[in-house]
C-alpha cells in the first residue's frame, strides 16, 4: 500500500512539475473535457489531462530532419529525396534515368559485353518514359522552349512559366492544326512577357524553327484562347538589358527613363514599337549626358533600323521639351 502511495506521488509531482514548465513557457492547454491542465508525456509523446485522463494527442509528429549521419560524408550530404520536381521535363522529373557513364558503382570500367547491355538499357529507359502522343508531344515542345530560352538568355522562372502555358495549351486541345515549334516559341514569348524580362518578336525568328508570321499568329491565338491578359509591352523594360549590352551608365538609363516617361504622358508611345522606343531613348539619353555613342550601335544591339531611331529620338526630345516648358510655367503660375 504504502508503495502504491509512493508511485501515485512520484507520478503527481512529474505532473506537477510539466504543469509547471508549461506555465513557465506560456504554453498552458485546458482539458476539452473537464478543463483540466494537459500536460506531455515526453516517454510516449502524448498530451494528457491530468484531471481525467483523457488523451488529447497521441502518435505526436517529430518535425525534426529524417536524417543520421554515421559518417563524416553523410553530414555533408544529408538529403536522402530526389532532385524537386519541374515543369521542364514532360515527366515532371519523377521518373528515374540511366546513366551515361560506362562505369559500375565503385567506379570500374565496364567490360564490352556490359556496356553493349547498358546501351540497351538506355534505348529502351529513353522510349518508355515517353508512351504516349501526349508525353512525345511535351518532350519535343519542352526542349525547344529549353533551347530557344539558352539562346536568349532568359531566366528559369521563364522557362518554367512558357512550360506551364504550353501545357494549358496542350490540355485544351489547341494545339491541332498548328507546329509544335510555333506553339512553344509563342508560350515562351507569352512567358517573357509575363515576367518582365521581354524579347521582341524579331529577336525570336534567328532562333525560331519557324518563320515569323507563323509564331506571332500563333501567340495572339493562345493569348486570346487561355486569357493570359499580358499587357502591352513597356518600352522601360527593354533598357536595362540594352543599356548593359552597350555597356553604358547609370546616368544615361536614368535619362532615359524620363525621356519615356514625358512621351507616355503625351501618349506619344501609343503605336509604336516598344524596342525602337527604348533605342531612340537611349541614343536621346546619350546627346543629353554626353555619353558617344552611335545610331549604329544602338541599332545593332537593339535589332531596329537606324531610322526608327532617328524618329524616335526626335520625338522624345520633343516630348521632354514640351513636360519641362510646362513644369516651368506651372512654377511661374504659383
Amino acid at each position: 500500500m504504502s508503495g502504491t502511495n509512493s508511485v501515485r506521488t512520484v507520478s503527481e509531482h512529474r505532473a506537477s512539475e510539466r504543469s509547471g514548465e508549461n506555465e513557465r513557457s506560456g504554453r498552458v492547454e485546458t482539458c476539452p473535457e473537464c478543463g483540466g491542465t494537459v500536460t506531455t508525456d515526453d516517454g510516449r509523446g502524448e498530451r494528457v489531462c491530468e484531471q481525467c485522463g483523457v488523451v488529447v494527442e497521441s502518435d505526436a509528429i517529430d518535425h525534426g530532419p529524417e536524417w543520421r549521419a554515421f559518417t563524416p560524408s553523410e553530414k555533408d550530404e544529408r538529403s536522402r529525396v530526389g532532385s524537386p520536381t519541374t515543369k521542364l521535363l514532360h515527366d515532371e522529373g519523377l521518373s528515374t534515368s540511366i546513366g551515361w557513364a560506362d562505369k559500375d558503382a565503385s567506379g570500374r570500367t565496364l567490360s564490352s559485353s556490359q556496356r553493349e547491355k547498358m546501351s540497351r538499357l538506355r534505348v529502351w529507359d529513353e522510349r518508355f518514359r515517353a508512351t504516349d502522343s501526349r508525353d512525345r508531344n511535351l518532350k519535343q515542345a519542352l526542349g525547344e522552349i529549353d533551347r530557344m530560352a539558352s539562346a536568349l538568355g532568359l531566366p528559369e522562372n521563364v522557362r518554367e512559366t512558357a512550360s506551364v502555358i504550353y501545357r494549358r495549351a496542350l490540355d485544351e486541345d489547341l494545339l491541332p492544326g498548328r507546329s509544335i515549334e510555333g506553339m512553344a516559341t509563342a508560350s515562351l514569348y507569352a512567358a517573357a512577357r509575363q515576367a518582365g524580362t521581354p524579347r521582341s518578336l524579331d529577336e525570336f525568328e534567328p532562333i525560331s524553327r519557324v518563320r515569323r508570321q507563323k509564331y506571332a499568329r500563333a501567340y495572339r491565338y493562345l493569348a486570346r484562347q487561355l486569357e493570359l491578359g499580358i499587357a502591352p509591352a513597356d518600352p522601360a523594360e527593354y533598357l536595362p538589358r540594352f543599356v548593359s549590352e552597350l555597356e553604358l551608365s547609370d546616368d544615361l538609363e536614368r535619362q532615359a527613363r524620363e525621356l519615356l516617361s514625358a512621351v507616355k504622358e503625351t501618349g506619344g508611345h501609343s503605336g509604336k514599337n516598344p524596342t525602337g522606343l527604348a533605342a531612340g531613348a537611349i541614343y536621346a539619353a546619350g546627346l543629353l549626358t554626353g555619353d558617344r555613342i552611335t545610331q549604329q550601335e544602338v541599332a545593332e544591339t537593339a535589332d531596329v533600323s537606324e531610322v526608327t531611331i532617328r524618329d524616335r529620338y526626335s520625338e522624345l526630345l520633343e516630348a521632354l521639351e514640351g513636360d519641362q516648358i510646362d513644369a516651368r510655367s506651372e512654377r511661374g503660375g504659383n
